[in-house]
């Protein structure tokens, strides 16, 4: 396990919904951020998933993806619409963290997310990073690739592929509150929306 951010220069990234706070750590203590759009999209990764803190412990919210028979790069995802995940995904948030201290200040900027529906997972990732970077104030310039980045100069890190649910980083965080803390302890590299909804404007201090 890593305890340190990688890298204070310019790292590139996969595409994350609502992408755990070791993630963000890592966008906080870089000089800008590529965004990879053109790798190829891989299931049960943070790209379309993240996890939230419960009643009943850690719960995985996954974004439903339209099924495709060939390869299909990130920039291409579509969502699917078929059941109402959005409904499920809100309720699910909204019972984790409804009594959090944050949680009804930042309601009327995340609720409208599961409302309107997006047609690519990677504009959907894209609008819910920009607004975590607005909310924490987060000042690292954010782009994304126009073709799929296969080379790194010295001051790159090639980062798309380190944050994985199956891979344990926590980048020396200090624990914060959370609501069910006492219940199941501190646990630690949930999605950032547990730091936010938590920690509210002092969520820039946990992550620098």
């Amino acid at each position: 396990m890593n305890d340190k951010v990688i890298s204070t220069g310019i790292c590139c990234l996969s595409s994350s919904y609502l992408a755990p706070v070791s993630y963000y750590r890592q966008i906080a203590g870089s000089e800008s951020v590529i965004i990879e759009k053109h790798d190829n999209y891989i299931k049960q990764t943070y790209r379309n998933r993240c996890r939230i803190a419960t009643s009943n412990g850690i719960m995985d919210l996954s974004v439903p993806v339209q099924k495709s028979e060939a390869k299909c790069q990130m920039k291409d995802v579509r969502i699917a619409y078929s059941d109402n995940w959005q409904q499920a995904h809100w309720r699910a948030i909204e019972s984790a963290y409804g009594s959090s201290p944050f949680f009804e200040y930042y309601r009327d900027d995340f609720e409208p997310f599961f409302e309107q529906k997006t047609e690519f997972l990677i504009d959907l990732n894209a609008a819910l990073q920009a607004l975590v970077l607005k909310l924490i104030d987060i000042a690292a310039p954010v782009s994304f690739t126009t073709g799929y980045k296969d080379s790194f100069s010295g001051n790159e890190s090639d980062l798309r592929d380190f944050f994985h649910p199956k891979k344990e980083y926590q980048p020396g965080l200090k624990p914060y509150y959370q609501v069910f803390d006492r219940k199941f302890g501190f646990q630690k590299d949930l999605s950032i929306i547990d730091l936010l909804f938590n920690m509210g404007p002092e969520a820039v201090f946990i992550l620098t």
